[in-house]
């Protein structure tokens, strides 16, 4: 079996990251959602688990609490796109779901074209198209 990502991240309104998270066509997975936390698979092999603040706090040790990404960023969630029009897609999707736009899309380097949009809660996700030429893929 291939190693697997699972991305956990807190939220105030389960309801409305449902709203976010589906609105990006991700695939929600029942098995793994309840009235706790909801599952959405981005990829066979990726997956974001989406826990009500209160029950995210109860997976934390060390005295940790859980923080919604309004300010402080520790981290980036960062996605490829196949297309460089797959970026415009899912900034747009992004804020029909709910979301907003938290980076505008360029193209910082020749040839890698990304943008990047933040759930209702704040947690930003990034999205870039990247060339084969500029891949160094001949195709």
């Amino acid at each position: 079996m291939s190693r697997m990502i699972f991305i956990n991240i807190p939220t105030n309104d389960l309801a409305q990251a449902d709203t976010f998270y589906g609105a990006l066509g991700f695939t929600k997975n029942e098995t793994f959602s309840d009235a706790n936390v909801t599952s959405w698979m981005i990829s066979d092999v990726i997956s974001v688990m989406v826990l009500k603040r209160d029950y995210f706090a109860g997976f934390l040790a060390q005295g940790d609490t859980p923080t919604l990404g309004r300010n402080d960023r520790e981290v980036l969630n960062a996605l490829s796109s196949d297309t460089r029009e797959g970026v415009d897609e899912f900034l747009a999707q992004a804020v029909a779901g709910g979301g907003s736009v938290y980076r505008d899309a360029d193209e910082p380097f020749p040839g890698m074209y990304q943008g990047a949009v933040q759930d209702p809660d704040g947690h930003v996700w990034e999205i870039a198209w990247m060339s084969p030429e500029a891949m160094g893929d001949p195709a």
